[in-house]
C-alpha cells in the first residue's frame, strides 16, 4: 500500500551550516500505534491515531510529555495521495492521551479512500477506509467479525489473515483487550507473551494496556485495512462486570469504570457522540449500508442487571427467568425495535457480545446453562425475540463473540419446540487468541450438537468470520487457525453456511 511519501512542502536551497547550528536530532516516530478508521457513513467516517513514540511509557502518555501537538491529516481518493479530497489539522492533547479523532464529511458514498497523519516530522502509515453506499443502494458487501484477543494467550495472526480478505467493514464484538495481571489467566498453551505489570485499575494502566495491544503489528495491519465498528464486552473494564456491579471484590469500581471508558474511547475510532461522560459511554448505535444492510451495535454490559445465581453455569436457577432481570435495558430495547422497524434493509445485523441461543450442557431433560449469557436472562431474551418478530425485519442476523468457540445456530422463539417460529440466525465468532491454540473435540461436540439441535457448528479453534451479503443471500465463512502459540499460522475456511433471503434459517 502506498502513502509513505512526505506531505508536500515547498523548500528552497539550504545554505551550509556549522556543526554548532545544525538541526537538533529528529524526534522518535510518534505513530507506533498505527492508524484506524471507523463507523462509516455515506458521506464520511472517523479517522484515528494516537501519538506514542514510547507506547509503554510509565505515565501512560506514550513518551509525549505534557505539551499539545498539532497533527496534520489528509484523505485522498488514491493510495499515492495525488488526489487529496480533504485535509486539515487536529490537536493531540495530554488530557486525551494524545489521541486524534477526525470526522471528515461531504464525501462521495460507496467510495474507497486513503488517509494518513503527520506530526513532529514523521508521517504515519497509510490507512484504507471507505464510505457506506448511498441510501437505496443494494451494493454487495463483505464484513468480518472478530472478538476476544488475549495478548498473553497467543499471537494475533488471525487479524492479519482477516485483513487479507479485504473486508468492507470489520465488526469487533468485544474483549479487544484483557485487564488481567501478567500470568493470572493462562490459555491452553500457557503464557506466550506478557502483559504490562499489574491488573488494570487506573487510567494510566488502561492506556498502557491499549498501547501494548496496538503495538502488535497484525492488529495494526487489520485496523489499517478497513473501517471498524467496535462494541465492548467485559474485559475492556474487568471480567463479568454488569451495570453498576463490579466483576471483582476490589474496591473502587466506579473509578475503574470511568478510567476504562475514557481509555476505550481514546483508543478506538469512535465518533465524538461516543465520548464518555463520567461512568457513561454511549456505544449502542446504528450503521446503514445502503438498502442492503443495517447494523445495530448493542451494549450488553452497561445496562445489565447482575448475573443470577452468582454467574455460575448450573441447573435449577429459578431467578434466570425473573422478568425484572435485563440485558439491554428498556431504553436500548426500545431503540433497537424502533431501528428494526425503520430499517427497511434487506438484512438487519445485530452485533452483540454474549451467547444468545440456548446452550444446554446437560444431556437429557435437565437444562444446564451459563448465567453470563442470554440463558441467564430468559425473560429478556423473550422480549428481544418478540421485538424482532414484531418489527417485521426481513432477515435478522445476530453476530456474537465472548465464548472463544465458533458456533452457527438457528434462533427459535421456543427452543423446546423445534417447529416454533424462526427468529433469525446467530453466528458466533471464536477468539482471535484467547485460550491459546484451542482444539476441536469432535466427541464432546457431537453430544452438545445432539442436545442442542438448533446448532449447526461448534469449533473451539481460533479464527474469525467472513460474511458476504448480497440481495439474495448471506454467505458466512468460518476461518480457523491451527495455532496461535507461534507466529505465521495459515488460515483456512473450515465451515460455510448460506442463509437465503427470507429463510431466517441456516441452509445445512
Amino acid at each position: 500500500m502506498g502513502g509513505l511519501t512526505t506531505l508536500g512542502v515547498a523548500c528552497g536551497p539550504v545554505a551550509p551550516t556549522s556543526t554548532a547550528s545544525a538541526a537538533p536530532p529528529k524526534r522518535p516516530d510518534p505513530f507506533r500505534l498505527g492508524v484506524a478508521s471507523g463507523d462509516p457513513r455515506p458521506d464520511g467516517m472517523v479517522l484515528w491515531t494516537r501519538l506514542a513514540p514510547r507506547p509503554l511509557a510509565e505515565d501512560g502518555l506514550g513518551g509525549m510529555g505534557r505539551a499539545p501537538v498539532e497533527v496534520r491529516w489528509q484523505l485522498a481518493s488514491d493510495a499515492r495521495f495525488r488526489h487529496i479530497v480533504r485535509q486539515g489539522t487536529a490537536t493531540a492533547r495530554p488530557s486525551g492521551g494524545f489521541a486524534v479523532h477526525v470526522e471528515p464529511s461531504g464525501l462521495e458514498p460507496g467510495r474507497e479512500y486513503f488517509y494518513r497523519f503527520r506530526a513532529q516530522g514523521h508521517l504515519s502509515p497509510t490507512g484504507r477506509t471507505r464510505t457506506a453506499p448511498a441510501r437505496g443502494a443494494l451494493t454487495p458487501m463483505t464484513f468480518a467479525a472478530a472478538s476476544c484477543s488475549h495478548y498473553e494467550h497467543g499471537y494475533f495472526t488471525a487479524y492479519r489473515r482477516m485483513a487479507a480478505q479485504d473486508p468492507d467493514l470489520v465488526l469487533h464484538l468485544g474483549d479487544y483487550l484483557y485487564e488481567y495481571a501478567p500470568g493470572s489467566y493462562s490459555g491452553t498453551n500457557g503464557v506466550v507473551r506478557r502483559h504490562t505489570e499489574g491488573k488494570c485499575q487506573t487510567l494510566t494502566d488502561y492506556r498502557r494496556r491499549h498501547a501494548q495491544y496496538k503495538s502488535d503489528p497484525d492488529l495494526r495491519a487489520a485496523h489499517a485495512a478497513a473501517p471498524w465498528a467496535v462494541i465492548w464486552d467485559d474485559h475492556e473494564l474487568e471480567d463479568n462486570w454488569t451495570g453498576s456491579t463490579p466483576g471483582s471484590k476490589v474496591p473502587g469500581f466506579s473509578a475503574r469504570k470511568k478510567a476504562a471508558m475514557r481509555a476505550y474511547y481514546e483508543n478506538m475510532p469512535l465518533r465524538a457522540s461516543s465520548r464518555p461522560s463520567g461512568t457513561k459511554l454511549q456505544l449502542f448505535r446504528g450503521l446503514s449500508w445502503g438498502a442492503l444492510a443495517s447494523f445495530h451495535l448493542l451494549d450488553t454490559r452497561q445496562y445489565r442487571t447482575d448475573q443470577p445465581c452468582d454467574d455460575w453455569m448450573r441447573t435449577g436457577c429459578d431467578s434466570r427467568t425473573d422478568p425484572s432481570h435485563r440485558v439491554l435495558g428498556a431504553r436500548q430495547l426500545k431503540w433497537l425495535e424502533s431501528g428494526l422497524r425503520a430499517s427497511g434493509a434487506r438484512w438487519d445485523v445485530l452485533a452483540q457480545q454474549i451467547f444468545l441461543a440456548r446452550r444446554d450442557y446437560a444431556l437429557g431433560p435437565a437444562v444446564e446453562v451459563g448465567m453470563d449469557s442470554w440463558d441467564g436472562y430468559a425473560a429478556e431474551r423473550d422480549r428481544l425475540f418478540d421485538a424482532v418478530l414484531r418489527s417485521g425485519a426481513r432477515n435478522p442476523v445476530v453476530l456474537t463473540g465472548d465464548v472463544h468457540t465458533a458456533y452457527a445456530s438457528d434462533l427459535l422463539r421456543d427452543f423446546d419446540d423445534p417447529a416454533s417460529a424462526r427468529v433469525g440466525v446467530e453466528l458466533v465468532a471464536t477468539s482471535i487468541a484467547s485460550d491459546g491454540d484451542g482444539y476441536r473435540d469432535r466427541s464432546v461436540n457431537a453430544v452438545l450438537l445432539q442436545e442442542n439441535p438448533h446448532f449447526a457448528l461448534m469449533d473451539q479453534r481460533r479464527g474469525y468470520i467472513i460474511g458476504r451479503l448480497t440481495s439474495e443471500s448471506l454467505t458466512a465463512d468460518f476461518h480457523t487457525l491451527e495455532y496461535v502459540s507461534r507466529r505465521g499460522a495459515p488460515a483456512r475456511r473450515t465451515a460455510r453456511f448460506v442463509v437465503p433471503d427470507g429463510a431466517r434459517s441456516l441452509a445445512r
